[in-house]
């Protein structure tokens, strides 16, 4: 208790001098790497950690070659609406996506023989993206530099010209003395310094923060936690499609047996992986993971009980991918006010090609295994003065057009019982239930195919 006190004692002391002195509190964190789903977990965290703390204002430590722009924007966006400064040390390269950012901040600062620019948006290949993609850019660069306004010493002058944001992006952008037609702008600190977009050459971080707020400033480091760390892996654009293949690959091989597996466990592991970080971080809401459940059954009673494809399966498909994508964006209920356009483009595009992928994934799976089974259950070995040669075993065509019982659900293969003899058996149309009458219609590959009887 005395140890207790005492920590007490003292934090509030160093609390006391800091109001008195005056000194001001600095936080900083890092931006090293790729800038995904990770990047951004740390910065909400960071920046968290910056109101918990009473800091007065945030530095960037940047040094990275760009990344997913869905999250630069994310990052973006949350820079340009803190109520604390924030400013950024570029040391070495904010390309890309980093360039975003970095525009964002109230300040930009660089180590001499840094670099910004290069804004393009490409694939996973370096391949640039199609004109709809650059144009998104463009647009968000252009009004990124436009939100820190004209130079005070000259109405007619930006702050950061919105044109050189533009030609960050695209090449086609020619500024006289600045770029040229054909070429994406890439700035030096020298260059950006002298162009607006860097307010200082700088050292270190340490540096910036002593400039900004004081040489007596108090400077803390976020630190990421390995929980911020698997909260922004599971986050990730890749591993989200990954999840969604295994739910809907899970469940379709879950409903061809009767009892719980392996598929039914990796299918519930993987969309608890999936919703768990959505739900902690109060994105995916109770009622928009029920609607994903409401399209499994939907989707089960089309694959299983109703014949062909029709409304059902197409409400089944509808239900999942609302309940996927709906637990990406920040929507309050059925308020989608602060939801951004290119935030439910990308959540509904995400989990619409993974879903679209997992059905076909499933399907051309099952048909081989399915084929697999029933080739390898159709074949026999003659006796040994006809080696070499194999035969089909004929029992099921000999049934055909009589009746007998299911031995266990067809799912929609299974077993049935015709004159006293055990048959493998595919349900010619949905599910076959236990017990119930069937009659043999035809056999495929020496499997019979039989329907309930009429």
């Amino acid at each position: 208790m005395r140890r207790i006190a005492r920590t007490i004692v003292l934090a509030m002391a160093v609390a006391m001098s800091v109001l008195v002195s005056g000194q001001k509190k600095v936080l900083t964190y890092d931006i090293m790497d790729e800038i995904n789903s990770t990047t951004w977990v740390h910065t909400q965290e960071a920046f968290e950690k910056a109101e918990k703390e009473g800091a007065d204002c945030v530095v960037l430590h940047m040094n990275t070659y760009g990344g997913e722009v869905v999250y630069a924007d994310s990052i973006r966006t949350k820079i340009l609406n803190s109520k604390k400064p924030v400013y950024v040390f570029i040391d070495n390269n904010a390309a890309s996506a980093g360039s975003l950012i970095s525009i964002a901040c109230d300040s930009i600062y660089m180590r001499k023989g840094a670099n910004i620019g290069a804004a393009s948006v490409v694939n996973q290949t370096g391949e640039k993206m199609p004109d709809k993609y650059q144009s998104y850019m463009r647009s968000t660069m252009r009004s990124t530099a436009e939100s820190h306004g004209k130079r005070l010493d000259d109405s007619t002058r930006w702050h950061r010209d919105p044109r050189m944001a533009e030609a960050m992006v695209d090449e086609f952008i020619a500024i006289a003395g600045i770029v040229d037609s054909g070429k994406i702008l890439t700035m030096t600190t020298e260059e950006a310094i002298k162009n607006g977009y860097c307010e200082g050459k700088m050292n270190t971080v340490e540096e910036v923060a002593h400039h900004v707020a004081g040489s007596d400033c108090i400077i803390t480091k976020y630190e990421p936690t390995m929980a911020d760390d698997l909260k922004g892996w599971l986050g990730g654009t890749a591993l989200r499609g990954i999840l969604v293949l295994i739910i809907i690959g899970g469940i379709y091989f879950e409903l061809q047996s009767p009892g719980i597996g392996f598929p039914s466990v990796a299918a519930i592991i993987a969309a608890v992986l999936y919703f768990a970080p959505l739900w902690f971080d109060g994105l995916a809401a109770s009622w928009e993971i029920w609607i994903f459940v409401a399209g499994i059954v939907l989707m089960a009673i089309e694959l299983f009980v109703v014949p062909g494809f029709g409304i059902t399966g197409v409400a089944g498909i509808i239900c999942m991918i609302l309940g996927l994508s709906l637990g990406l964006v920040n929507n309050d209920g059925l308020d989608f006010s602060n939801v951004k356009s290119g935030e439910m483009t990308y959540a509904i595009t995400l989990t619409t090609v993974s879903l679209i992928l997992g059905l076909i994934g499933v399907l051309v799976a099952s048909s081989y295994y399915f084929k697999g089974e029933k080739g390898k259950k159709s074949i026999v070995v003659l006796s040994t003065d006809q080696q070499g040669y194999v035969g089909t075993d004929m029992t099921a065509t000999e049934m055909v057009g009589k009746e007998g019982i299911a031995l266990t659900d067809l799912r929609p293969s299974g077993k049935v019982e015709v004159e006293s003899k055990t048959l493998d058996a595919i349900s010619e149309r949905g599910f076959i239930e236990k017990g119930s009458v069937i009659i043999v219609k035809e056999t495929s590959e020496g499997q019979a195919v039989v329907g309930l009887k009429a």
